[in-house]
């Protein structure tokens, strides 16, 4: 089995997989343009298929990717994604801001190498098209120290934000910053 899945992902780029287990259905999409795994993400939930988790690094053939699992229920839902990505924690803010008044909410985040960006946090959003509708605020923080993070969490739990990811990215400027987003319901 092990093969026959290494032979498939080195045959393509991007690569869609499918297999059935336990009454769900999954479909891996991998690729190292974020435009391609939005269309791809949205491509998977025109027939069904919704966010299940996302990791991003290096691959046996692939290189530097994007790895999202999409899985399928017996009771599917309508959804639509969009895949945010940048090296800039204020333009990732406002992105997810905007994103959140259209009703997407967060799905996961992680740290992307694209072609042209170079190392990213990319964070999948989703609006469910079957659910009344909703708007989110986000909050991101950033620091590179741990102590800093601790005490930045604090006020916005005070303000009602949940915790929802966390990475470890490296910044436009150089650095490595841990990169925690929160989100709560719009009054």
């Amino acid at each position: 089995m092990n093969r026959i899945f290494l032979l498939l992902f080195a045959m393509a780029m991007p690569i869609t997989l499918f297999a059935e287990t336990g009454g769900y259905e999954y479909r891996l999409l991998a690729t190292n343009k974020t435009s391609t795994m939005e269309r791809e993400l949205n491509e998977a939930a025109a027939v069904g298929f919704v966010f299940a988790a996302t990791m991003g690094g290096e691959t046996a053939f692939g290189g530097n990717e994007t790895v999202v699992i999409m899985m399928k229920s017996p009771k599917p839902g309508r959804r639509r994604y969009k895949l945010l990505a940048t090296n800039k924690t204020s333009t990732m803010q406002k992105e997810m801001t905007a994103a959140g008044n259209e009703g997407f909410a967060y799905c996961g985040q992680t740290v992307f190498t694209s072609t042209f960006g170079g190392r990213e946090v990319a964070v999948i959003m989703e609006l469910d098209q079957d659910q009344p509708a909703k708007r989110f605020q986000y909050k991101l923080l950033a620091t590179s120290k741990t102590s800093t993070m601790q005490k930045e969490l604090a006020p916005a739990g005070g303000e009602g934000f949940a915790l929802k990811g966390l990475t470890v990215a490296s910044t436009a400027l150089g650095g490595n910053e841990l990169v925690s987003i929160m989100e709560r319901v719009a009054e």
